[in-house]
């Protein structure tokens, strides 16, 4: 008998193998199909990326442009899109490698050197973040397009505070403090919150599309640059009419468009959490719009044109944390707090404490960050990111909230106390402050040799 079964046995074995090689050939094909890029995930990446650049050049160009004076405006656009050519080599050199890469002895708080000059990415390959760490996390996109859709991030963030030091930089002084900012402030910050072996990252903080990298940080860094350079000749008595209110909402209208790129491209894939990003990323933009607009309404008689875009713009920064965690009631709510908060800011605090952030780059991108960031602990819901654990306080994770506060006061700090730093040697190099004479006379003319045409 037993003979019997043993002479039996290759038969049977061969049968069973007949019967699982369908099973293991279709495991397979689904694990070389994850291992595979996906084109349907990479064209919407490479499309948010182009969408993010727009937010820079031309609608953060064109948005600050026309709220400052005339005698400024093309020293104001050349702000952005210098800053545009200078971090992107920059990023391309170093700020990658130091931003998202697993670092060495110091990996929790900065990369390491491994993709310098963007070398050693696979092409052909999708791009795991973090690779080789507990928390790495698998994209079906190439390496190059997640490092440009990064740099875009990288660019808009230094641009957004030149909103707060208008009408009074140095050209060369601003080229300065943006290089030495995107690598110094900028790379670690995005390396700490969003390279999951950052050390905000493994705390727990969140952060969907830049509240707190981009945001608070930029935010905080326009008032420190403010404070530093001092007030402009005449502020606040002097009339700073700004140039054309159209050209700013043409400005703010190319912001929003290019912030579904910013908040539904940060998903990293064309799927269901980006589409809810986009969907509550339209909500809180315009509620925070309508409710900026009622509230100056309410304060000075009517409504203004330059008050719904700021307003809108503060829904933008405030939504960008919750973005891809937050369903429609937690966007609703975000949009009306951001719109009455930071048109408080804009309108009474800095008036208060008689700060010339002259474009509101603390009023509308730091407190708008920090409501955006704070409100994420609490609306934050695993309905939203499919996971089983819970995110925020309406999850019944009220502990949450907590670990958005440290995340925001290790952003405040970082970002105050490095700015400061920077601004101090950059004017000891080439001074960061034009003379008074030649800001009178206006930057187009004194920095760049060049003025609008009068006919225009």
């Amino acid at each position: 008998m037993p003979n019997k079964i043993l002479s039996g046995l290759p038969g049977r074995l061969a049968a069973f193998l007949c019967l699982l090689l369908p099973a293991v050939l279709v495991a397979g094909g689904a694990q070389a199909q994850d291992a595979k890029i996906d084109s349907g995930d990479t064209a919407w990446m490479l499309t948010s990326t182009a969408l993010v650049l727009l937010m820079t050049i031309p609608g953060l160009a064109l948005f600050y442009a026309g709220l400052v004076r005339r005698k400024n405006v093309l020293a104001t656009a050349m702000q952005s899109f210098a800053t545009t050519c200078l971090v992107a080599v920059l990023w391309v050199i170093v700020g990658y490698s130091f931003a998202f890469t697993n670092g060495g002895s110091f990996s929790s708080f900065l990369g390491d050197t491994s993709r310098l000059f963007l070398m050693g990415m696979d092409m052909n390959a999708p791009f795991v973040l973090g690779a080789g760490t507990d928390a790495a996390a698998a994209t079906t996109i190439p390496e190059s397009v997640f490092m440009m859709y990064q740099m875009t991030f990288a660019i808009i963030t230094p641009a957004l505070i030149a909103g707060a030091f208008a009408d009074r930089m140095k050209f060369s002084g601003m080229l300065w403090f943006m290089g030495l900012w995107s690598l110094v402030v900028y790379a670690p910050l995005a390396h700490w919150v969003w390279q999951p072996n950052g050390f905000l990252a493994s705390a727990g903080v969140l952060d969907f599309a830049g509240g707190t990298v981009v945001h608070i940080n930029a935010g905080v860094a326009g008032l420190v640059c403010c404070l530093y350079l001092g007030k402009r000749v005449g502020y606040p008595v002097a009339e700073a009419k700004p140039y054309s209110t159209l050209l700013s909402l043409v400005g703010a209208s190319l912001l929003w468009v290019g912030w579904f790129g910013f908040n539904a491209g940060s998903a990293v894939a064309a799927n269901g959490r980006a589409g809810m990003a986009m969907t509550v990323t339209m909500i809180a933009t315009a509620m925070a719009g309508l409710t900026w607009m009622a509230a100056e309404w309410k304060m000075r008689g009517k409504p203004s044109v330059v008050g719904i875009i700021c307003g809108a713009v503060a829904g933008l920064v405030a939504i960008t944390p919750a973005s891809g965690f937050v369903e429609t009631p937690g966007a609703l709510v975000i949009g009306l707090i951001a719109g009455f908060g930071c048109c408080y800011a804009s309108n009474v605090i800095k008036n208060v404490f008689k700060y010339d952030d002259s474009l509101d780059c603390f009023g509308v991108h730091g407190v708008g960050g920090f409501i955006g960031a704070l409100l994420t602990g609490v609306f934050a819901t695993s309905a939203v990111t499919g996971s089983e654990a819970m995110r925020g306080l309406i999850d019944g994770n009220p502990g949450q909230i907590w670990v958005q506060l440290e995340g925001i006061a290790a952003t405040i700090a970082w970002s105050g106390i490095m700015t400061l730093v920077i601004l101090v040697v950059v004017n000891a190099i080439v001074g960061v402050r034009v003379s008074a004479e030649e800001e009178k006379v206006g930057l187009d003319i004194t920095l760049h040799g060049e003025a609008l045409d009068e006919a225009a």
